[in-house]
This record gives structure tokens, sequence and C-alpha cells, in this order.
């Protein structure tokens, strides 16, 4: 398996591998929105021996409170079902933790799986005093630290780009 940033050749893959992963096109349609519109920070893909993009995961900025932190939105993280539970998530979320650090990005936030993503190093966002914009299970909101002492001190409302409000 090699796990590399997304080249424009992996878009329609891509598209195609949300929309096989996920119950409707809403994951889909956003990282085609948030690619058009600018507001990718990371994507990587995971492929296969053969070239094909098996996994695929995306970073978008947020903000706290209105202030640009350069803090970074997972959404999504996806994986072809017949490669799940085999560790492309964890490798793909390595892979991202190692490039976000690199580029001195110091917080990841994510709304997802609270079974999954402690596994990877997420934490309860609510308690480190963060909440998200929208109305969701305290549980399902978290944040990960990547560079020490970057949540001291810091509270309040976690906003995504505006493309996340359109779905």
């Amino acid at each position: 398996m090699l796990i590399r940033t997304e080249a424009p050749a992996d878009i329609l893959p891509i598209d195609r591998l949300l929309k096989d992963v996920f119950e409707t096109e809403a994951e889909a349609n956003l990282v085609m929105k948030l690619r058009e519109n600018s507001c990718r920070t990371l994507s990587l893909v995971a492929c296969s021996d053969e070239g094909e993009v098996i996994g695929h995961l995306f970073f978008s900025p947020v903000t706290v409170e209105g202030q640009d932190d350069r803090w970074q939105g997972l959404a999504p993280l996806a994986v072809k079902s017949e490669y799940q539970r085999q560790g492309i998530g964890k490798a793909l979320m390595e892979e991202a933790k190692n490039i976000l650090i690199e580029f001195d990005y110091p917080v990841i936030v994510v709304l997802g799986h609270s079974d999954y993503y402690p596994q990877v190093g997420f934490e309860k966002a609510a308690d480190h005093g963060l909440r998200c914009s929208w109305p969701v299970p305290e549980e399902a909101f978290m944040v990960l630290e990547l560079i020490p002492d970057t949540l001291a001190g810091k509270s309040g409302v976690v906003e995504y780009c505006p493309e996340f409000s359109e779905l």
C-alpha cells in the first residue's frame, strides 16, 4: 500500500469511493465543494499495490471563536469496504499527523465515531472546553493536539468552513 497526497487524477476515484462508502452523496459533494473553493489543507489517498484508490482523508481549516489558529478539521475519512479493518485508516491518520506537524498545524478536530478516533489519539473536545457549532453528541466531537500545549487556555465554539453548513 502507498499513501500519498491527492493528485488531479484521483478526484474521480475519490468521488466514487466516498459515494460507495457513505450512505448518501453528502460527503462526496462536500469534498468536491471544499476542493473547488480552495478549502483543502491536506488530502491523502491510500492506494493498493495495483494503484487503486482504497482510502482517503481530507482536512480543511476550522476556527475557534472566529480566530484562525491554523487548526484543521478532519472530514471525511473513508476506506473501501473490502479493505476496512486492515489498518488503512490508521495508517492514513499517522501519515496525516506527521505532515500536519511538519507544517505547524497544531490541532485536529473531528466529528465521528467515538469508538474509532480515540484509537488514533483523539479525546472528547468538551474535556478541553471546546464545542462544535452544531448540536451533536458530546462524545462524537473530538480533538487531537499535535503540538503540545496548544489547547491550554483555548475554549469555545469550533466552526468549520461554510461548505459544511450546506450539508
